[in-house]
């Protein structure tokens, strides 16, 4: 923690006095220095304290080079609520983790064990069950908003942004729960390894069909999103966690990214006149995804400087309104408007609607959370488990590795994903448990 208090006084000096380059660098060191010693005191690259500090911490570094005309000085209470987000998040996790307890010693269990036995016999079946069922849910939904709307988004040409009209409220969360299959799928493989050539051909009929949908929905980020979460499972159910199946999946999504980018009608020229790059021969390799992780820092302190009031909670319960319903019957709940440097780019920070309800308390409160959480799942996810605290590991793995991006949990499309996952795993453990009353 003192070489980020040292680098973040650093980054700051650098920056007020316009040495971009030299402030960016000093974040990015010391977002490599956080992960790689928490890294080499677990042993576990997917720690989620770890990749809080690389992903977060790294992407403000990265946005400090200031190489898009779009970006401008960050203020000082932006400055600050940065500060506080991550060393609240870092200590909070600590003490978390004295009072949880490590869960090294499970851990370190032999894998190999929990896939044979009563353990695979448990849940093998299921798991197929699980994934098929989810899959026909999700497919059924898709062809339902396809017949309702007229279209399917990969099909239309010559429309930016068809997907995002792609959508009919409660219907599109079911389409987009089939992200969640290919990591059911990489449970089964594991915890059902004596299942026919059937079952084999069958769930992965399923699997493909999942990652068509988001495909046919030109939803680039639905499916990075199901494949990383897939690789992310593998890595921490098969006890390989090694950083280069990462490397892998995302060398393999290059080819499918830029398809979709190009089904979505968005060349090279409409991408360049949105980023405003100081260099304008910046390939767009690049451009495109620099933009996606620096701009959305600027964004937070386009809000820090134009909020004139805080929602006071309310911004940040928009998954309560949204999932059960208000949001239709008093649209007050849900009208609060947006602060970014350019309307096209609306990505913002994991703690934006943080400080939008309480300011920068909201920031240090919510980061206070998020790290008794994370230290609390880590301490539940260990072998001979339920395999549905994989998936939940899995899922915060990808939030924190995406905390750049979004305020994944004011979205009610990951709170949805987690209550699918939950009755994934209450059914395979209803089920088991009947069949032990029948014996």
């Amino acid at each position: 923690m003192l070489v980020y208090v040292i680098c973040y006084g650093a980054a700051m000096l650098f920056a007020f006095s316009a040495h971009f380059t030299l402030s960016g660098m000093s974040l990015m060191f010391a977002a490599l220095y956080l992960y790689l010693w928490e890294y080499k005191r677990s042993g576990n690259p997917l720690h989620l304290r770890g990749l809080f500090s690389l992903f977060y911490v790294g992407g403000e570094g990265i946005s400090c080079l200031k190489l898009s005309s779009l970006q401008k000085d960050w203020s000082l209470e932006t400055w600050a609520c940065f500060f506080v987000a991550f060393a609240a998040f870092w200590n909070v996790y600590a003490l978390a983790e004295k009072k949880f307890g490590h869960g090294e010693e499970k851990k370190k269990d032999d894998f190999s064990q929990e896939f044979t036995g009563e353990t695979a016999e448990k849940y093998g079946t299921r798991i197929f069950i699980a994934l098929t069922g989810l899959t026909v849910l999700s497919l059924t939904a898709f062809l339902f908003e396809a017949f309702r709307l007229g279209y399917v988004p990969f099909l239309l040409r010559g429309v930016p942004h068809a997907y995002s009209y792609f959508h009919i409220s409660g219907v599109h969360y079911v389409t987009v729960s089939c992200v969640l299959v290919p990591s059911m799928e990489v449970l089964l493989w594991f915890y059902d390894r004596k299942m026919g050539n059937g079952k084999k051909i069958v769930s992965l009929i399923m699997t493909g069909i999942a990652l068509l949908i988001p495909v046919l929905c030109v939803s680039r980020f639905q499916l990075i999103f199901g494949v990383i979460l897939a690789v992310l499972t593998f890595m921490i159910v098969s006890g390989h966690r090694k950083l280069r199946y990462l490397f892998m999946a995302a060398a393999g999504l290059v080819p499918l990214y830029v398809i979709l980018t190009i089904a979505r009608s968005h060349d090279v020229t409409y991408l360049n006149g949105i980023f405003e790059m100081k260099n304008a021969a910046t390939p767009i390799f690049i451009t495109q995804p620099y933009m996606y992780i620096a701009n959305n820092y600027d964004n937070f302190d386009c809000l820090v400087r134009e909020l004139p009031a805080h929602s006071m909670g309310l911004k940040g319960m928009f998954p309560v309104w949204a999932l059960s319903g208000l949001k239709f019957l008093r649209p007050a709940l849900v009208d609060w408007p947006i602060y970014v440097n350019k309307e096209e780019l609306t990505t913002v920070t994991l703690f934006y609607d943080a400080y939008y309800d309480f300011g920068i308390a909201g920031v240090f409160l919510f980061s206070s959370v998020l790290g008794a959480a994370a230290a609390w799942l880590s301490a539940r996810t260990y072998p001979g488990r339920n395999p549905a605290w994989y998936l939940f590991y899995s899922q915060g793995a990808l939030y924190f590795m995406l905390s750049f991006f979004t305020t994944w949990y004011s979205n009610p499309t990951t709170w949805f994903y987690f209550a699918v996952t939950g009755a994934f795993g209450i059914f395979l453990e209803i089920k088991y448990n009947r069949r032990r009353k029948q014996l």
